[in-house]
């Protein structure tokens, strides 16, 4: 399996932001975090897997931050042989997941880019509790949401999310 120190090189080889990879390290910390809790908790996750999805699920934002960089991450990995379980990782993290409609109304590729491994929702949940390097509550995430005039739709899967790993270990 692709390690931390491949996956860290992989970020600066393709060039990503340093606060991108900064971002990246800290999304990892806290998603091994939250998986050695649910793991002690007596749930079946790998948290060598979800240190490493953690540290590549922006690996598209070495070439775009739009939206579309889960899928220009997704593509990247697939193509440099990066494991099926991490690429997947990288194209599910977005908020709590997106629908096929959604995609079509994003411009991303229609498909279903919804959390569905335990380590894939761990992941994008402790993306949203990470804004830059700095951890921040659920409350403050779905703040941000609602500023920016994100869908309740949307707000209320994040906090699904948030209730259903968080609850691994509550």
């Amino acid at each position: 399996m692709t390690t931390r120190a491949e996956a860290i090189k992989l970020l600066e080889e393709t060039e990503c932001a340093p606060n991108v990879i900064e971002h990246c390290k800290e999304v990892a910390s806290l998603a091994v975090e939250i998986a050695n809790k649910a793991k002690a908790a007596g749930h079946n996750v790998n948290p060598e897997l979800v240190e490493v999805g953690a540290l590549l699920h922006d690996f598209g934002r070495c070439r775009t931050h739009e939206i579309t960089h889960a899928v220009e991450g997704y593509r990247l990995a697939k193509a440099r042989g990066i494991e099926p379980e991490i690429s997947e990782i990288i194209k599910r993290h977005i908020g709590a997941g997106v629908s096929k409609e959604e995609a079509r109304k994003l411009g991303l590729p229609e498909d279903d880019y919804f959390p569905r491994s335990l380590e894939e929702k761990i992941v994008a949940h402790a993306d949203n509790l990470v804004k830059g390097t700095n951890r921040i509550t659920i409350d403050e995430r779905t703040a941000i949401m609602r500023k920016k005039e994100v869908s309740e739709k949307v707000i209320q899967r994040v906090n699904k999310l948030a209730e259903e790993v968080e609850g691994l270990f509550c």
